[in-house]
């Protein structure tokens, strides 16, 4: 670790921080950051190559100073930082001293390859990256074969996204795409579309969750468009018994999700 950095003006360190803070940045340079030692861990184990990894030995435990040592034997860029520096980048309130930067997670709908009975999650207009990031380490404890995540109100490099995935972002497959292009693709490789819905007659445990499906959420607020209400194989609700009408998007899909996991097992 030869290369050191002490300023708070140092043009990395900056750009760094543009990444974590500014959408568009990561759009423009297809490049997210990833905190902590079990996500950049979970990241390069599933494939993920950094471009620079950036490490406090004074806060980095010895699971950190491990990944920032083979990091640099596979020829990555390493920087050491001090304590003021990388705290200035990190987004988390007690960091574990490792941080690393490379490609956003990005497949399309060609890139999917499915078994049979294929069991995939689709999310839509899911706002908050939390949220998001919640599905999708719901959607890997379900053993989701994919994730589909349809004209999102955040990107896959945001990193609460990546925070609340604990890394599930970089090894599940995820795959962004419009509603009509989604629906299309499923229906043209047989997977059936499961939507909740409130008023849907079919409770979630009658229905037959298993075979090839993709169960549909969406956001709390607004629901599910009519591209996919209109296009229901099966229409299910979950029953609410008190006052709210709702569930939060990641509750609603580990709900369904894991009805269909008891039904198949």
């Amino acid at each position: 670790m030869k290369d050191e950095i002490r300023s708070l003006q140092n043009a990395r360190i900056k750009a760094v921080v543009r990444l974590l803070r500014d959408a568009a940045a990561r759009r423009e340079s297809g490049l997210a950051v990833v905190e902590g030692s079990r996500e950049v861990a979970r990241a390069i184990q599933s494939g993920w190559t950094p471009e620079e990894v950036y490490v406090c030995l004074e806060q980095a435990d010895e699971a950190a100073r491990a990944l920032a040592v083979d990091a640099e034997k596979r020829g990555v860029r390493v920087f050491r930082c001090s304590i003021e520096t990388f705290e200035k980048m990190s987004y988390r309130e007690n960091p574990d001293g490792l941080l690393a930067v490379g490609p956003m997670a990005a497949r399309s709908l060609d890139d999917l390859v499915l078994p049979k009975d294929a069991l995939l999650l689709v999310a839509e207009k899911v706002e908050k990256p939390g949220n998001l990031g919640a599905l999708l380490r719901t959607a890997d404890g379900a053993g989701v074969d994919a994730v589909i995540v349809c004209d999102p109100a955040t990107d896959l490099g945001n990193p609460n996204l990546i925070r609340a995935s604990i890394g599930t972002v970089f090894y599940l497959p995820v795959v962004l795409a419009s509603s009509g292009d989604a629906v299309r693709w499923l229906k043209e490789h047989g997977v059936r579309i499961v939507t909740t819905e409130p008023d849907a007659e079919l409770l979630h445990t009658a229905a037959d969750l298993t075979g090839s499906l993709a169960i549909v959420v969406g956001a709390e607020d607004a629901g599910l468009s009519t591209v996919w209400t209109s296009y229901a194989d099966l229409r299910v609700r979950i029953p609410m018994l008190g006052r709210n009408d709702s569930l939060n998007v990641s509750a609603a899909a580990a709900i369904l999700l894991y009805e269909a996991v008891r039904q198949r097992l």
